[in-house]
């Protein structure tokens, strides 16, 4: 409909739109899954008994059912919002059925002929009736615009709250708005400096604010929550990354405010979050925070290769208060840097953390190393005996509930395997590494896989994990061997 939206309209009389916000003092409360909680408290001159009241400047999105109001006397009769917004396009569709003026202008002479239309349609274009004939209003280049008379009364420059309210008195008073909104949303993102010769990591920690609720909040008090709230039916909420570059979480707790078990990110200082905006602001800013960096491979259960593949890079820190980020994360990317040989910050990779408690030591996979290979190889796989599954008895898991023993019933149908693993890991690297090599995929049904022969000590870290710190001498390799029992 690009002939409605290039012209001109006037109204008669011409309609003085306000420009200042109508709220008073906002305070916001964003959540990371597209959802916020608008608190307006409004200085009113009530009358009365029974009056309409309107709130312009409501978020457009305004979930209507979650609005609450309160003012000292005052009881809510009804309220209504009204989300038919003044356009071009709305005032056309309004004035199906009545008449307007169309003015054309002459480009020659700048002479205005005006005639008199009456609105049939608005599908696809617009469809006029000008005296007794039938006229399509087409964009041709030439000067034409369209007048009104009138707004039509249900039309609103801005989002509005009616609300009808019965007051006990007559008298200005504070009227306390509440309601809840999607189309405010939040993330953090973190900008990581690594420097590998002191150990040390550099973390600038940014929260950006997104509005896309049609409606500007002027100078809010914003606190942000990590965590998603539950919503009902609400599938295709936000949902933070998984946390799965935590290697163990943590138990400090975090000098900051909670609200039930979600932590609350002030910002420093009231902020206008203007509508259709991003918004930056920091949040986190730490240097000199203890950081590492490390080789991993993790082989898939029955993972052989018949080529050496890199091992993953993995920048390892703290968010722990001693040594440290000192804080509670909440989920976002990580992107990591580091200084080259002439001192500029290059990007070296980026990665996602969930909300992160602190004290949490996190292991972040920044890319592959070129120089660093592993490779895994099967070297036998085969059946054994009840008997010998149960000579094995004692490598079987311990849980913090205790042993599992493995012996199910019916043992003597299963199908039993002994798996033998060859793993070689090389290095071009002209200082000796030390590669994190995890063998998963464990776990089963029984939770009961033995390793039962080993080159080197492991760490059993879960039922579906084990996981060996090879080291790997400057230009050279190291192999290790496990042999495993399992029911699979």
């Amino acid at each position: 409909m690009r002939s409605i939206l290039a012209l001109a309209v006037t109204l008669i009389p011409a309609m003085a739109l306000a420009q200042d916000s109508a709220q008073g003092d906002v305070a916001v409360t964003i959540y990371n899954d597209n959802l916020a909680l608008v608190q307006d408290v409004r200085q009113l001159n009530l009358p009365a008994g029974v009056t309409r009241q309107e709130f312009p400047d409501v978020s457009a999105q305004i979930r209507a059912e979650t609005v609450s109001l309160a003012a000292e006397g005052t009881e809510i009769v009804e309220q209504n919002f009204d989300y038919d917004l003044l356009s071009p396009q709305a005032l056309m569709a309004k004035a199906v059925g009545q008449t307007v003026t169309i003015v054309r202008t002459n480009p020659a002479n700048g002479a205005e002929t005006r005639e008199q239309a009456k609105v049939l349609a608005v599908n696809n274009g617009v469809v006029l009736q000008i005296g007794s004939r039938i006229e399509v209003l087409r964009d041709d280049g030439l000067p034409v615009r369209v007048i009104f008379d009138r707004v039509p009364p249900n039309l609103r420059a801005r989002p509005t709250l009616s609300v009808t309210l019965d007051s006990a008195r007559a008298g200005a008073r504070p009227v306390s708005l509440s309601y809840l909104t999607p189309g405010l949303g939040w993330k953090a993102d973190y900008v990581a400096l690594f420097d590998e010769g002191k150990g040390q990591i550099d973390v600038q920690g940014w929260i950006t604010l997104t509005n896309n609720t049609g409606t500007t909040f002027a100078n809010a008090d914003t606190v942000l929550v990590a965590g998603a709230v539950q919503q009902v039916q609400q599938p295709n909420r936000y949902q933070p990354p998984r946390p799965t570059n935590v290697r163990r979480p943590g138990t400090q707790s975090a000098d900051r405010e909670q609200v039930g078990d979600f932590y609350l990110y002030p910002l420093k200082s009231r902020t206008t979050i203007a509508n259709a905006q991003q918004k930056q602001v920091s949040f986190l800013d730490v240097t000199g925070a203890v950081g590492s960096k490390g080789y991993e491979y993790r082989n898939p259960w029955l993972g052989t290769a018949d080529e050496a593949r890199s091992a993953d890079t993995v920048l390892k820190f703290s968010s722990a208060r001693e040594g440290g980020l000192g804080d509670a994360l909440p989920a976002g990317i990580v992107r990591v840097y580091m200084r080259d040989a002439r001192g500029q910050p290059q990007f070296v990779g980026e990665n996602s953390i969930g909300h992160t408690p602190m004290g949490s030591e996190l292991a972040l996979k920044t890319g592959e190393a070129f120089d660093v290979k592993v490779r895994p190889v099967v070297e036998k796989r085969e059946r054994i005996t009840v008997e010998q599954w149960k000579t094995t008895s004692r490598y079987r898991i311990t849980t913090p509930d205790g042993p599992i023993t493995g012996e199910a019933d019916n043992l003597e149908r299963e199908t039993l395997w002994r798996t033998s693993m060859r793993y070689t890991l090389t290095s071009a690297r002209p200082q000796p590494v030390t590669v994190d090599l995890v063998q998963d995929g464990l776990g089963n049904y029984w939770r009961d896989t033995r390793l039962i022969e080993q080159s080197q000590p492991a760490e059993r870290r879960s039922a579906d994990e084990v996981i060996w710190r090879v080291t790997v001498p400057a230009n050279g390799e190291t192999a290790v061997t496990a042999v495993f029992d399992t029911r699979y």
